[in-house]
């Protein structure tokens, strides 16, 4: 397709036309441009982000064709289409390239099990077929562009999902897909906000259907029969299915007129539905019961997001072992590139299958893709990457199988390691040898909820208003440096610590953010010019010391003065403000970057006209400081819950806390955040044990009847409390809360699991969805923040995204 193309069918006007050019590529994102030519960046608008900040730096990439909605400036040897929404233009681009295209395609929609259901499909078909498919859960708006655009000749099937959150959404994305089988997952409560009834959103949903030859559907949802069939004319063919019988891991299901027998790998609901889809899917496509069963013995678990994880000598693996596409890949590269833990950056990478490139075309794009983000060091494993080992200009080594990688001597050190392949090279062997493992129990932190909730506050603020994120006490337990790093990544304007070493072990792991210190003693001044860290000033006495520290130097770090307005902790007193004023108009070598206090009651109504008069006050305390000077600092005082409730205090900064991390205590239920940490550990033995027998130490836990107990390795030294002991706490096992029974140990737990089947290794969930951080603060009578900063250190960090 040529940009001069784009005029007409994006219905747009090209404002500046250097040469005409092929597109080979569409991106919104310049973290995403890896090749240097045939690239066409779309500047899209939205609420938080606005694409037109960054057509210079996709010109400074090689970018040379532009969709924009708004006039830009850039040199005359650019391609620009000037249109009125540029992701309906990507849309309309998609829908014509997916008309050059004849094989079929399946597309998938639903409430849950999308992803799944794509990922089994294309592992049960790649032996067959060449596929094309969405990356990871790219099913929205933007997503199903991106994913149909690579739709090429090479291909012979497409696998696609779709998902919608409001009306109106599938109309726009069915001509994209325009799928010629389809699979309807299910229907259920998951993004309900946009839709009157279950029914309407099933009538929604049904839309992505609307030219398939076929459509496959579980009968066990009549939302979903009586969508498809008020939708649908007798060209169409509904082929529902059902569950005749189960048990012991057989299942009979009825599809038309025909009973299949399979013998299922999985044993929860959710993945027995998936897999049931998928042989329906097999068998309308022609496959035998005999090989369904052989291609179901092949399935396995589906990792749907990026992990990082501690590893060995000082290092971190990412893992993303579960396919090996392109587009996952660039994905993958781009997560890695973002990390600033460690300089060194290796990639861990076997062959590609199914690109639509060939292999020196693809191995080319990936060198390039290494090199435009600085990537040190590339691993090869494979037999078509090593014979294509001229290609790379990266520092590289090659092996011809993953038996022959880990025989080797290949060692990591204080680097960021990215495993990379695809499923039949078992990768998942070399992720366990990196694998730092000093604890069985994971503190599991989701970057892409953290990013949501930023953002959900972020659109809570004008404009101007700037934004302090707090990542004191280890970022809440989520991992300071981490988490400093992605919000670097997201450009907040300010950090907050309250305490310089977790300032200087910042600034040490490459975080360069303006940092404010909340309580800098006399001793850690040294540290704070050599580190550009800038102290809260609460006191007379500690200005005095501060000024002493740096006597004689001309530039001196810049400092936030503490007013006390009602909180009775650390702060200037009105009555101390005339004698701060003399001292700061005396030295004005001393810069106030901000004048800020802390509400005491934010969030909760009983103390409004409190917090309203700490806010006069506040004003008043603050106008009388600034008066005094010859500059304006900025002004803070809202917290998480006075982000919403008190808009009229954000004056030029608010701090952002507890909120980031999941929890704001003024939100309803429909306002709920994501969740960003899920705490798990897995079951280390399970015995049965006799009535009367008693349980741990000190024998409070007694069994009232036969009963089994399983043992989880968490106890008060990783930060589950004593108080949870005797029934106080519960834990979630397949999704059903189970009671501790007995006093908790400092390193494990007991749990009462009677009533669920469970074994050892099973994944034991100590909060995270369910239970909730708020439920376990409730059983035991405290807070949030105390759940969250009381896990130790000991317990392994995994960061996931996506």
């Amino acid at each position: 397709m040529k940009f001069t193309e784009l005029e007409k069918i994006g219905k747009g006007k090209i404002t500046k036309l250097s040469r005409d050019a092929e597109i080979k590529e569409l991106v919104t994102d310049t973290r995403n441009i890896s090749i240097r030519s045939g690239v066409l960046f779309f500047a899209i608008e939205g609420i938080n982000h606005d694409g037109h900040e960054f057509v210079q730096e996709a010109y400074d990439k090689g970018v040379r064709c532009f969709v924009v909605e708004k006039e830009i400036k850039l040199p005359d040897d650019v391609n620009i289409l000037e249109v009125r929404h540029s992701l309906s233009v990507m849309q309309w681009i998609v829908t014509y390239h997916r008309l050059l295209f004849t094989y079929p395609v399946i597309g998938i929609t639903g409430s849950n099990g999308k992803t799944i259901v794509k990922e089994w499909l294309a592992q049960l078909l790649d032996y067959k077929f060449k596929i094309v498919k969405s990356p990871k859960s790219y099913n929205s708006q933007l997503g199903v562009p991106l994913s149909v655009w690579q739709m090429s000749d090479q291909h012979n099937l497409g696998i696609f999902e779709a998902g919608i959150s409001e009306r109106g959404e599938m109309a726009r994305l069915e001509p994209m897909i325009k799928p010629t089988l389809g699979v309807f997952t299910n229907i259920g409560e998951a993004h309900n906000a946009g839709f009157e009834s279950l029914q309407q959103k099933a009538n929604e949903k049904a839309q992505l259907f609307a030219g398939c030859q076929k459509v496959i559907y579980s009968a066990a949802y009549p939302e979903i029969e009586q969508a498809l069939e008020s939708v649908f004319s007798a060209d169409t063919e509904l082929i529902p299915w059902t569950v005749e019988r189960q048990e012991k891991g057989v299942v009979e299901m009825i599809i038309g007129e025909q009973i299949l027998s399979l013998r299922l790998k999985f044993s929860d609901p959710a993945s027995i539905e998936n897999s049931l889809q998928c042989a329906a899917v097999l068998h309308v496509m022609g496959f035998g019961v005999e090989m369904i069963q052989t291609r179901l013995d092949t399935l396995s678990s589906v990792k749907m997001r990026l992990e990082m994880k501690q590893a060995v000598n000082r290092s971190y693996v990412i893992d993303d072992t579960y396919n090996n596409d392109l587009y996952g890949l660039e994905v993958a590269l781009d997560f890695l590139h973002r990390q600033n833990q460690k300089s060194k950056k290796t990639v861990i990478l076997s062959d590609l299958y199914q690109t639509g490139l060939s292999s020196d075309a693809l191995y080319q794009r990936i060198d390039d893709l290494m090199r435009n983000l600085n990537i040190h060091r590339l691993i090869g494993v494979g037999t078509e990457i090593s014979e294509a080992r001229g290609l790379f200009h990266t520092q590289a080594e090659f092996f011809a199988s993953t038996d022959a990688f880990l025989s080797s001597d290949f060692q990591v050190q204080d680097e960021i390691v990215l495993v990379k392949g695809a499923r039949d090279f078992q990768f998942e062997r070399v992720v366990e040898r990196l694998e730092y493992k000093a604890h069985g129990t994971i503190m599991e932190i989701n970057m892409e909820s953290l990013t949501n909730n930023l953002n959900y506050y972020r659109a809570r603020l004008r404009p101007e208003v700037k934004l302090m994120v707090m990542v004191k006490a280890f970022a809440y337990g989520g991992g300071n440096f981490e988490i400093a790093n992605l919000l670097q990544f997201h450009k907040v304007d300010y950090l907050g610590v309250a305490y310089t070493d977790e300032a200087v072990e910042l600034r040490k792991s490459g975080i360069h953010l303006p940092i404010m210190i909340m309580n800098a003693s006399p001793d850690s001044f040294r540290f704070l010019k050599e580190y550009n860290l800038e102290p809260e000033i609460y006191s007379l006495e500690q200005l005095f010391d501060f000024n002493d520290f740096f006597e004689g130097e001309e530039q001196v770090p810049a400092i936030h003065i503490k007013l006390e307005t009602g909180m009775n902790r650390l702060g200037f007193k009105s009555e101390e403000l005339k004698r701060l004023v003399e001292v700061l108009k005396l030295h004005k070598r001393i810069k106030v970057k901000s004048i800020f206090s802390h509400l005491a009651g934010s969030e909760d109504p009983r103390h409004r006209d409190f917090t309203l008069k700490q806010g006069r006050v506040f004003e008043e305390m603050s106008d009388l400081v600034m008066k005094a000077l010859w500059y304006k600092p900025l002004r803070h005082l809202v917290n998480t819950a006075g982000i919403d409730n008190y808009k009229a205090f954000h004056f030029d900064m608010v701090r952002l806390g507890i909120g980031l991390y999941g929890f704001d205590p003024v939100m309803s239920e429909e306002q709920k955040l994501s969740i960003v940490s899920t705490l798990k550990a897995h079951v280390s033995q399970v015995k049965h044990i006799k009535e009367g027998e008693s349980v741990g130490y000190g024998r409070l836990g007694f069994a009232k009847r036969d009963m089994k107990i399983a043992i989880v390795p968490i106890g008060y030294a990783d930060g589950y409390a004593r108080a949870f002991g005797n029934g106080v706490g519960k834990m979630s096992i397949a999704g059903q809360w189970v009671p501790t029974i007995g006093n908790v140990c400092m390193d494990m737990t007991m749990l009462d699991v009677s009533a669920v089947e469970i074994k050892t290794g099973d994944e034991v969930v100590v909060f995270g969805e369910s239970p909730t951080i708020q439920d376990l603060a409730s059983w035991v009578g405290t807070i949030p923040y105390e759940i969250l900063t009381s896990i130790s250190q000991r317990v392994k960090r995994t960061y996931v995204s996506g």
